[in-house]
């Protein structure tokens, strides 16, 4: 595909966008732009959020995985699985029994002022960080295909991308992002579904062929329980899927923000429960097309990127201009999705919980620091990005979920406390050990091979960041108890 061709597949698609989020939006008041008014059907939101999981980190990442992990992904979305059920049940009859508009605010009304504080903070870096490295996905791909070719510099293609999703989240916030996410949704999971069908086609296979040689390949190995010194073991692949899960939706304002727009509990639990069988489905799809990438590759004698990032853009342009049309659509798909959430969400975080606008400003002049608010998180964003572009030097998938064990970690190990214990705690001090944790668990980490006879650690660096907050916490208890 030329360049052109890209652009104008690009703006087609952002012309439906603009259209779905003016009608949707057009009438958003602040608490349509934070919680939708709690009016969003519970089967929208569920198929929303989706798009929103997946990313453009996905859509990418996990089918250039299989040449050196296999399958070994799917042992971690089954604990995902695993994970939304605990939210479903757990957290999120608490978040509307306490009638939040940030999920943060029950650190406040459980501990105190600092742990309010210190949670809201955890959360904007960790998805301040982690929406970037999503975001910077699609602008990698961006520049290969369209900026490099009109010899465009990296910082005008970072600018357009995070200026298309601040143009469309700006005005309707939750609101638009229900419908609009909807939208991408549909579009990532059938440019999936048909890439599958023409490299099939192309190779000259069936649906039953197509399926019999993805099973029948070393590459689609699923489960691990040889080596507790492998990254792919089993048990720390699952049980990193389910505390992942816990930290990085039931605990982050971003995907609870959609969530908690349902009109009650019930069709809150209904949404997270069918989102989570959905996942398996369609992570399971992004494994196979890893597969078929990589045998229409090896058929083909196509040399392949060094890097499995590249794997599936690389490959995309060299197929048909339908593939390399729905490869485009598809990756937009996702990565606006996860940026337009996030970007949401950072704003209303920021708005609530650390500038404290709704409890001392009137309705116009929220809506005016909410704006304002909205443009520095984008500005922050494109600048983010910009860095991450300037020291990226793995697989993005893995330095997502590296950056959440050492972020998330302090607010699981909060939240794990305030809900399974009744003991107060010395607010002022909460800081600290959310600090303390992340390094204490660095450290093992660097030398977890000499100390631990060779083990390594994985993504359950989360759990144990999170214990450490705990044990943390323990240490501060007050001799008051919550009754």
């Amino acid at each position: 595909m030329t360049p052109i061709a890209i652009i104008a597949t690009i703006a087609a698609y952002f012309a439906v966008l603009f259209f779905i989020s003016y009608l949707t939006g057009r009438k958003t008041d602040n608490a349509g732009f934070f919680s939708g008014n709690r009016k969003s059907p519970w089967y929208v939101v569920a198929f929303a959020t989706i798009g929103a999981a997946i990313s453009g980190v996905t859509f990418v990442s996990v089918p250039g995985m299989v040449a050196g992990s296999g399958f070994s992904y799917l042992q971690m979305v089954l604990g995902f699985a695993v994970g939304q059920l605990i939210i479903a049940f757990v957290l999120i009859p608490l978040y509307y029994k306490l009638n939040l508009v940030s999920i943060y605010e029950y650190l406040e009304n459980r501990f105190g002022i600092s742990s309010y504080k210190t949670g809201a903070w955890f959360f904007f870096i960790s998805k301040m960080l982690g929406a970037s490295v999503r975001l910077f996905i699609v602008c990698v791909v961006l520049q290969l295909l369209v900026f490099s070719p009109l010899h465009l510099p990296f910082a005008l293609n970072v600018i357009f991308t995070v200026g298309i999703v601040w143009l469309y989240t700006f005005r309707g916030g939750v609101k638009s992002l229900i419908w609009t996410d909807s939208l991408k949704t549909f579009c990532l999971i059938v440019t999936v579904g048909l890439t599958i069908y023409y490299i099939g086609k192309n190779m000259g296979l069936d649906t039953g062929s197509m399926w019999s040689l993805v099973r029948g390949s070393e590459l689609s190995k699923t489960f691990f329980f040889d080596d507790i010194n492998d990254k792919r073991f089993f048990w720390k692949q699952f049980l990193a899927g389910v505390f992942t899960m816990i930290a990085m939706t039931g605990l982050d304002q971003d995907m609870m923000q959609k969530t908690l727009s349902c009109k009650n509990s019930g069709d809150a639990r209904k949404n997270m429960i069918t989102g989570g069988i959905l996942q398996i489905f369609i992570n399971l799809l992004f494994l196979t097309l890893g597969v078929l990438l990589y045998v229409y590759a090896a058929n083909q004698q196509i040399a392949l990127p060094a890097k499995g990032d590249d794997v599936f853009p690389f490959l995309a342009m060299r197929f048909s201009p339908v593939v390399g049309v729905l490869f485009i659509i598809g990756l937009i798909s996702a990565a606006y999705a996860a940026a337009g959430s996030a970007l949401t969400a950072l704003t209303t975080s920021f708005t609530v919980d650390i500038l404290e606008s709704p409890k001392t400003k009137t309705e116009n002049q929220v809506a005016a620091v909410r704006k304002k608010v909205h443009i520095g998180m984008a500005a922050l964003m494109a600048i983010v990005i910009f860095i991450i572009n300037l020291l990226n030097n793995d697989s993005v998938i893995n330095t997502v979920y590296m950056v959440a064990s050492y972020t998330y970690g302090p607010l699981l190990g909060m939240f794990a406390f305030g809900m399974f214990t009744k003991k107060a705690v010395k607010d002022r001090w909460v800081p600290l050990v959310a600090i303390f944790s992340p390094i204490l668990c660095f450290i093992l980490d660097l030398n977890s091979k000499v100390w631990f006879n060779g083990y390594q650690f994985s993504h359950e660096r989360l759990i144990l960041n999170a214990l450490f907050t705990f044990f943390g916490l323990c240490l501060l208890i007050r001799k008051k108890i919550i009754t």
